[in-house]
């Protein structure tokens, strides 16, 4: 059996914002952007740069019951996990581009990472992860 998760669902205020954000913050690659009339809503796909594994689709909140879980699906927990392979040059990009960290960068026992908090408020790590890490040999 072979199976993957392709996208994880991440509510949005609206599409475009969000878009802007991701392809401009954090230099996500917009995979599609599709308009599906019968639902009036879009089908917007992004993926970190370099990244073959799970995409986010970017989700806008359609009903008034989803609207609070606009950056906080997980409760305040930190939510997605977003490995690189040099942790320093995409840290300081990204505080170039006035991403708000919550956690400075911090050396643990699995590698170096910081939190940071996207347009919403959403709670992401910024990581890579140590040389034999069990992860790391999944994804490289």
């Amino acid at each position: 059996m072979n199976q993957t998760i392709i996208h994880i669902a991440l509510v949005v205020r609206e599409y475009d914002e969000a878009i802007a954000f991701y392809t401009e913050k954090l230099n996500f690659t917009l995979i599609e952007d599709t308009y599906q009339p019968e639902q009036d809503k879009r089908w917007v796909v992004v993926a970190p740069p370099g990244g073959s594994g799970t995409t986010l689709l970017l989700a806008r909140a359609s009903k008034p019951e989803q609207e609070p879980f606009i950056g906080n699906q997980t409760g305040g927990r930190v939510f997605l996990f977003l490995h690189t392979d040099d942790f320093w040059r995409d840290y300081e990009a990204m505080c170039a581009k006035g991403i708000q960290f919550i956690r400075e960068p911090k050396e643990a026992a699995y590698g170096t990472v910081a939190v940071f908090a996207d347009l919403y408020g959403n709670l992401w790590d910024l990581l890579q992860l140590k040389e034999g890490h069990p992860v790391r040999q999944r994804i490289s």
